[in-house]
């Protein structure tokens, strides 16, 4: 038994013996659902440890996302749904068959041409489930990257989008609208995610840069007020915009 595999059927019988009698309390009364949320966090704190460059932060947040994903097939294991070798079978599967390229040497394939043979194998499979063309997006997804996700997707069939030129100056008029609506709100983050599809720019992952930065530079303003005795509450607007130049002007 090599070690990797070894190491994962002994995460397994922990799982297991924590969820058995006699086990630990809360792991027995976890269900599908009350897992969710948890998984959610931890999918997110890889994105973060991946982002920050962490590898020893990105192998503690990709057991803890391992664990829940054993402890979710272990759950369904016990009420006779499916078990975490019909998962890995379910994967490997869907990767011999997603990939002729490879398992079947038919040909050469660049990344592009990889992509788009994946979703036109997706895509067929979909037709056969009787399943409507957006249905493989996750209904949860965060609604920006479900916007980027859902023009991509429509690009790959020829769908006709607006241009990045189009699409600004639509931008513009929504803005110069005396009253911005909800629903005007909502075009504008959709034309901006299509925007950035089309720039090859990750809008989730550049919204989460940006928030980590003004976060940053937020702290800092903080701690500029702290060196002078004072604190954001109690800070008099002078001073304030005083301290938000120095902080926000990137030096």
């Amino acid at each position: 038994m090599d070690r990797t595999t070894k190491a994962i059927e002994e995460l397994l019988k922990t799982v297991k013996t924590l969820r058995s009698p006699g086990g630990c309390n809360w792991d027995r009364s976890q269900t599908l659902q009350t897992l969710r949320p948890y998984m959610l966090e931890e999918a997110y704190e890889v994105a973060d440890a991946v982002d920050q460059g962490d590898m020893d932060e990105l192998k503690k947040e990709l057991g803890d996302l391992l664990l829940h994903i054993i402890m979710s097939a272990d759950i369904c294991s016990e009420e006779n749904i499916f078990d975490l070798a019909d998962v890995a079978d379910q994967i490997t599967e869907k990767l011999r068959r997603r990939h002729p390229h490879v398992f079947d040497k038919t040909s050469e394939l660049t990344p592009e041409e990889v992509e788009k043979q994946w979703e036109a194998i997706k895509s067929e499979e979909k037709k056969q489930q009787r399943k409507r063309f957006f249905d493989s997006i996750p209904k949860a997804m965060p609604a920006l990257q479900k916007a980027w996700r859902i023009q991509q997707r429509a690009s790959e069939v020829g769908f006709p989008a607006q241009t990045p030129d189009e699409s600004k100056n639509e931008i513009k008029h929504l803005l110069n609208k005396e009253g911005l609506s909800g629903k005007d709100t909502g075009r504008i983050l959709f034309l901006l995610a299509d925007i950035a599809r089309q720039s090859r720019i990750e809008p989730e992952k550049a919204l989460r840069d940006t928030n980590s930065d003004f976060i940053n530079r937020f702290n800092h303003l903080e701690e500029l007020l702290e060196e002078r005795g004072c604190s954001l509450n109690d800070s008099t607007r002078e001073e304030l915009l005083k301290n938000v130049a120095i902080a926000f002007s990137g030096e």
